[in-house]
């Protein structure tokens, strides 16, 4: 009887003193035999427990047993009939909070590695473009399954994870599809939050590039609620469906004194800088960042992973982590949190910023923290970080980075009559549909939620684009009194 593995299959990566140097992608992938060998581990379930973690239910079992019998294609059709993005959801979704979370053989052994046997089976699928006839056949059949047939107009905002996988699926239905960026390059936080060495745009761009292919047309440098307004889509430009998948990319700051000092950024800008303007480049390119020597991350979220590995990419003498709670309590995914440290960030645990103090020339040159502990558990689950009396102590700095979350973007909803929000600006919308309070108009992703998961924003763009179909279809076959059929 062969030997039972107990751990998973090491994903093999680059070496620790490697990365520092440079962008590349820390993660190698598994090799078609690493693949084999992790997805022979799963107990193929007859209830795959894992399969309740995923927020869309990719059918996990299914895919891993097709990896095991040595069909990768169609195991990407699998996961395709739920998840359209799986090259990226394999590299940057928290499967151990999720899917693996769930796995039977969790606490026995390490849980089967999902996340990398799906990026596993979407590399293979892209290495080997020329065998994709059956693997996206299904979206013809769909297609020909869907009634009636659609000409329609559908206007997709934000090209993000929800916002392609709406786009996408719309497009594969038959729609004509516009998408409006409002930066100069489509893909949204893919391109501008996640760095090249956790996420390779040339992932996001064969995904951007499909879209293309597909019909798509792709508006960048578009505002909407200032370039175009959501009326003046429909109303004016005869969009008979709009979709907003605009993200939430407006920070959220301490309100602590030194917050305006120079040197100091949110994560989305000290990330767009450089993974989208290449500041880390200039004067090469255009824009410029602070390449400090001592920097301060003050967060432990995906997020703030990956600004104090980009941070010690592009010069940083010590890159920190400041957070009011402890390893345990993170929400970071492991992986990332092992190579950060194994790059040589520090942490600094229980401990929370009061105020910035800066120099006279108005830089940042100190941050003083309190040191905290751990109370009662507040509404998050967590235990409530309180701060130590007497304990407060002076960090020197010369940069610091605020990765505290996002809200959306306001502009918008407060520029689109009759769409309702709550007082962050998150869009309200029906979780099943994505419906909202305007008639046409849907929306996803991290505009409805908050900050979440590539994945829970795919999977709203897939509902989203469903329910397009069934509103677009209904108007179709009986369109409201004085109004034109839609695709008229």
């Amino acid at each position: 009887m062969p030997m039972v593995q107990l751990k998973k299959t090491p994903l093999p990566a680059l070496d620790p003193i490697q990365r520092r140097l440079g962008f590349q992608e820390v993660s190698l992938g598994y090799s078609p035999t690493q693949a084999l060998a992790e997805a022979q581990r799963c107990l193929l379930c007859q209830e795959p427990n894992c399969e309740a973690g995923c927020p869309v239910g990719v059918p996990i079992r299914d895919f891993i047993k097709l990896i095991a019998e040595g069909k990768p294609l169609e195991a990407v059709r699998a996961i395709k009939q739920v998840n359209s993005l799986p090259a990226i959801c394999g590299r940057v979704c928290p499967q151990e909070h999720q899917c693996e979370l769930k796995c039977v053989i969790k606490g026995k052994q390490e849980p089967v590695a999902i996340g990398a046997l799906e990026r596993f089976v979407a590399d293979y699928e892209l290495a080997h473009q020329g065998a994709q006839t059956s693997v996206n056949g299904y979206h013809r059949n769909l297609v020909n399954s869907l009634p009636g047939k659609p000409t329609a107009k559908v206007a997709v905002v934000g090209s993000g994870p929800a916002s392609l996988t709406a786009a996408g699926d719309l497009a594969r239905t038959g729609y004509h599809v516009t998408l409006f960026e409002a930066l100069h390059v489509p893909g949204g936080v893919l391109m501008y939050g996640i760095p090249e060495f956790r996420l390779p745009k040339s992932i996001v761009a064969a995904e951007i590039n499909k879209l293309r292919e597909q019909g798509v047309e792709i508006q960048c440098n578009t505002v909407i609620g200032r370039t175009i307004t959501i009326d003046q889509l429909m109303h004016e430009m005869g969009f008979g469906a709009v979709f907003i998948g605009s993200g939430a990319g407006s920070p959220k700051f301490m309100g602590i004194p030194g917050e305006n000092l120079k040197g100091v950024y949110s994560a989305n800008e000290f990330l767009t800088r450089i993974n989208l303007m290449k500041a880390n480049r200039f004067p090469e390119f255009d824009t410029p960042v602070k390449k400090g020597q001592r920097v301060v991350v003050v967060g432990a979220g995906d997020t703030a992973m990956d600004v104090v590995r980009t941070a010690i990419r592009v010069g940083a003498r010590e890159a920190y982590i400041v957070y009011r709670r402890t390893e345990k309590e993170m929400t970071a995914r492991i992986e990332d949190y092992h190579h950060a440290a194994e790059e040589g960030a520090l942490f600094q645990w229980l401990t929370n910023p009061v105020r910035l103090v800066g120099s006279d020339d108005g830089w940042v040159r100190g941050m003083e923290c309190i040191r905290m502990e751990l109370g009662s558990p507040d509404e998050s689950g967590r235990r409530r970080p309180l701060p130590v009396a007497g304990s407060e102590f002076l960090m020197e700095v010369d940069t610091v980075v605020m990765a505290l979350g996002t809200n959306p973007n306001p502009t918008v909803s407060q520029s689109t009559q009759d769409l309702v929000s709550d007082r962050y600006g998150h869009i309200k919308a029906d979780p099943a549909t994505g419906a909202t309070s305007k008639p046409g108009v849907f929306a996803g992703g991290d505009v409805v939620t908050g900050s979440a998961t590539v994945i829970l924003a795919a999977g709203a763009g897939k509902r989203s684009a469903q329910a397009i179909h069934q509103y677009l279809n209904e108007r179709r076959k009986a369109p409201t009194a004085g109004a034109p059929a839609v695709g008229c």
